[in-house]
């Protein structure tokens, strides 16, 4: 599968053709100055590169030049537009509604258009790329990556700006941007690490021109320093970062500047610029404070120190992290900044090697460097970040899910999927049931449940936490290795717990909470979780329904409220029957019945 890959800016457009069957950048290339008269394109294919001046008034005479490139350079592999399967778009922004890449309609336009308030300087650039390319290559599918989706998962109260709700609700909220960045870096760590990304917690620094730091957690961005906007967080080349909000009226009243000025300021004339006055770039800051320039230095101190003190909260936020990851084009080039962001965190675990950090060159064909000191109880990892491949990879998925579901569409038809409301339960260790119970007990059979040989006991335990206590929480049967509680957010505040939304077994970094028996009372040090909500499935289901283990899909359940629910975890095992589990709160939601049907409608994202 060939993919195309654009970027377009306000004054720019960037380029890149994947074989992503061998994960192959095939060619890439840039027109800048867009506008003008005499527009430069550079161009790369292997060894040979290019560098032209072209007439390009605007994204689709430059576009068109671009294409005729692909196929007109020497050396290229492409010889016809028609190899070319799919473009994909980089887009700014993604807004609340769209949480992983779409097949551009007419609806994904509009909705694009709409939140050019967001990203005014990009976003109708972004637009005449697709309307540019659309009227070039309209018998192929454009699929929209945004840079948001990856941070969708962000929670309401890591989102939540401290104004009141009905701004939040309106969509004044938390962002975040680099997702393609902070995701295609993170799945590199996992191979490196050989670990499963749903099992890991890592820090990802982007340090470059812009610059941001992500807490991803088992997988999904939790926080990150960009919010509403690029501006906020770290400092950045000419962005602000972090700002007392009390400023903006102060600058307004005292300094006389309007809306405008003070637009310009926070995005092209603050950050390492206006703090050194000698560049927004940090190899010549560098340079400047190697030459005792002051104000340099105080950039440097104050860019790294802003880096460090993310790299603490989100330490704390994640409960310890796996790895730490520096990528972007300072992350990645540039050792003294390295060192001194993490300089002072020993106590948190991390530490750097200075040989093997000084040693450290990433590129293509090494894409992941280690230089963590070998008595660190973490990994620091530079790792050479390709958005644009990450971009072609979603591109590819956003295929994947809409082919799979169409192809599907009949059987998912035919065979609607059983939903079951799962209210709180326990299940218990063969010890725990002893302690709660007595020595010897084994647990009686109330009614078998849909799961082959799973049973909900006559025997039920109280609950207690620091807030409060529920009682008769039912135990589901047989006993198992690890006592595990399952849980609903409106009982997880009864009990005065912050519980996470984990998969069946996943305890590790959860809460605790008393268990009270009959016969006794015993304290677990975790294993309490609100339960993601599944579908079960044989292998054959799956097949029917196009899905595999661990994929993500989307359910609509029909009703006088009909909802549609998103991240459902597929669960695929042989003695498994077809039913799907939500609890009472979600149910309540949907004013669903203890049993009810829903249909598989899209998938989310592959395992």
């Amino acid at each position: 599968m060939k993919v195309l890959v654009i970027n377009s800016g306000s004054s720019s457009l960037k380029y890149e053709v994947f074989d992503l069957n061998a994960e192959q950048s095939l060619m890439s290339g840039a027109v800048s100055r867009i506008g003008t008269k005499e527009a430069d394109h550079a161009c790369a294919c292997g060894d040979k590169k290019q560098l032209t001046k072209i007439e390009a008034p605007d994204h689709r005479a430059a576009l068109d030049f671009v294409l005729q490139a692909i196929t007109g350079m020497e050396g290229t592999p492409i010889k016809n537009l028609e190899e070319i399967d799919a473009v994909a778009h980089r887009i700014g922004h993604g807004g609340s509604l769209y949480r992983g890449p779409v097949v551009i309609d007419q609806s994904v336009i509009d909705e694009i258009r709409r939140l050019i308030p967001l990203m005014p300087l990009h976003h109708p650039a972004m637009l005449a790329g697709i309307d540019a390319c659309q009227k070039a290559l309209p018998d192929i599918p454009h699929v929209a990556v945004f840079d948001t989706s990856f941070h969708s998962a962000i929670p309401d109260e890591a989102a939540i700006y401290g104004l009141p709700h009905e701004f939040f609700t309106a969509g004044v909220r938390k962002f975040g941007f680099h997702g393609n960045s902070h995701e295609y870096v993170a799945s590199k760590a996992a191979e490196y690490l050989e670990t499963p990304m749903r099992r890991l917690n890592l820090i990802s620094c982007h340090l470059g021109n812009g610059a941001s730091v992500c807490a991803i957690q088992r997988g999904h961005s939790i926080d990150t320093s960009m919010g509403f906007s690029p501006l906020e967080g770290l400092i950045m080349g000419t962005r602000i970062g972090d700002l007392d909000p009390g400023i903006i009226p102060y600058l307004m009243r005292q300094h006389h500047l309007d809306i405008d000025a003070l637009d310009k300021m926070l995005n092209n004339k603050s950050g390492l610029l206006g703090i050194s006055g000698v560049s927004s770039d940090m190899r010549e800051i560098i340079a400047a404070a190697d030459a005792d320039n002051a104000r340099a230095l105080l950039a440097i101190k104050a860019f790294c120190y802003r880096i460090k003190k993310y790299i603490g909260a989100y330490h704390g936020v994640l409960g310890g992290a796996d790895a730490l990851i520096f990528t972007g084009g300072i992350g990645e080039n540039n050792r003294s900044i390295r060192s001194r962001c993490v300089q002072g965190l020993e106590k948190l675990g991390f530490a750097i090697d200075k040989v093997r950090n000084d040693r450290c060159e990433v590129h293509a064909e090494k894409p992941v460097c280690d230089i963590s000191a070998r008595y660190a109880n973490t990994q620091i990892l530079v790792i050479a970040t390709d958005e644009e491949l990450m971009i072609a990879r979603q591109c590819a998925r956003a295929l994947d899910y809409t082919s799979s579901i169409k192809h599907h569409l009949l059987a998912t038809d035919r065979r609607p999927i059983r939903v079951s409301v799962s209210v709180r339960h326990a299940h218990l260790s063969k010890s725990d049931v002893e302690a709660l119970f007595g020595p010897g007990y084994v647990l009686t059979s109330k009614s078998p449940l849909y799961i082959d040989s799973e049973f909900a006991a006559n025997e039920t335990v109280d609950l207690v936490g620091p807030r409060g206590r529920v009682n008769n929480v039912r135990i589901i049967g047989p006993e198992r290795l690890k006592t595990q509680v399952e849980i609903s957010r409106t009982e997880e505040f009864q009990l005065g717990i912050d519980a996470p939304v984990r998969e069946s077994g996943d305890l590790d970094g959860t809460p605790g909470i008393i268990l009270e028996g009959p016969a006794g009372r015993i304290e677990i040090p975790e294993g309490v979780i609100c339960a993601m909500r599944h579908i079960h499935m044989t292998p054959e289901d799956a097949e029917l329904y196009g899905v595999k283990d661990k994929d993500i899909v989307m359910v609509r359940i029909e009703g006088d409220r009909e909802l549609i629910f998103g991240d459902v975890l597929v669960r695929v095992k042989p003695n498994y029957k077809l039913e799907m589990h939500i609890d009472t709160d979600e149910a309540n939601a949907a004013e669903l019945p203890p049993v009810s049907e829903g249909y598989l409608v899209r998938i989310e994202s592959r395992s």
